[in-house]
């Protein structure tokens, strides 16, 4: 399967559709993170959603998707970008128990007080950070996003999401705005019933046809008379931001009495990306490197 998002038209029935595909990228994630096959493939849908979404918001920046479960699960986290690339990550509870069908909410809001958070982090710090809470209605992860995507964009949304050890995917249809904006009356000539027929044909993709077929054979198999048109495509790729300059700036932010305090203590400083499970090391030497003068440590790496 190619790592890949897909956008296509409908035009005649004022319809933008996107498909994600991801193969050896959502491999990348399974093999960090031992979890039940429930559990990893509603991260795997996440993982499909995020990237879905952050090609359809009209924004340049980080989309970060963060669970809070008071189920088996007590953490999901998923970034994303609009240029494909993504990173995924769970906590589990001690020895969680979930069925191997088991949806969301069951993993995560069992007892209703799992928390669901949207973050849009803008580029480069252009403007503020948008952060919005989303209310468990219903147990999908799909169900819950539309619900979210209905209230906050107020633009009809569909998602179609599926994953499991090898391969993730997404559906996503969105009505395109009336002309003239908000509240505007749709064009004469517009089809008033496509919107709920292009649904129902995509209600009839099941999760094995969307793991395995190609996106141009999803379109065939679904909208063949509706003449999709291909608007753009974008690879997608896991990609993990830690570095370990990032952790030095990290602990130089602390400050030196903070770090040779833990030194103290525990001899090194070990700090575990869980995204990426990479693992980096500060011993004394490495820490006092950290608050050498810019000029005097110069061209110095760490190593």
């Amino acid at each position: 399967m190619t790592d890949r998002l897909e956008r296509f038209l409908l035009r005649e029935a004022e319809v933008r559709v996107e498909i994600v595909t991801l193969g050896q990228a959502w491999r990348e994630v399974v093999h960090r993170h031992a979890a039940p096959d429930a559990a990893r493939d509603r991260l795997g849908e996440l993982a499909a959603a995020a990237l879905l979404l952050s090609a359809s918001l009209k924004f340049d920046g980080q989309l970060t998707l963060q669970i809070h479960g008071d189920g088996p699960v007590s953490l999901y986290v998923v970034e994303s970008d609009a240029a494909g690339r993504f990173r995924a990550t769970l906590k589990l509870r001690d020895a969680p128990e979930c069925t191997p069908a088991a949806q969301l909410g069951e993993l995560v809001n069992a007892h209703g007080r799992g928390r669901f958070v949207v973050t849009l982090n803008p580029r480069g710090g252009k403007g503020q950070p948008y952060q919005g809470i989303v209310p468990f209605e219903g147990e999908s992860v799909s169900t819950v996003l539309e619900h979210y995507m209905q209230r906050s964009e107020q633009v009809p949304t569909r998602l179609w999401l599926a994953a499991d050890g090898s391969s993730a995917a997404g559906l996503l249809l969105q009505r395109l705005p009336a002309e003239g904006g908000r509240g505007a009356s749709r064009g004469a000539t517009a089809d008033p019933d496509a919107w709920n027929r292009v649904q129902h044909l995509a209600d009839t993709i099941t999760a094995d046809e969307l793991l395995r077929l190609a996106p141009e054979q999803v379109l065939r198999r679904l909208f063949w008379q509706e003449r999709p048109e291909a608007m753009d495509s974008r690879a997608c790729e896991f990609a993990c931001s830690c570095t370990r300059e990032r952790v030095a700036a990290m602990l130089r932010m602390l400050g030196r009495d903070e770090v040779e305090s833990i030194l103290d203590e525990r001899g090194q400083i070990d700090v575990h990306c869980e995204f990426c499970n990479t693992h980096y090391r500060f011993d004394p030497v490495d820490a006092a490197g950290l608050f050498v003068p810019d000029l005097q440590r110069g061209s110095d790496t760490l190593h």
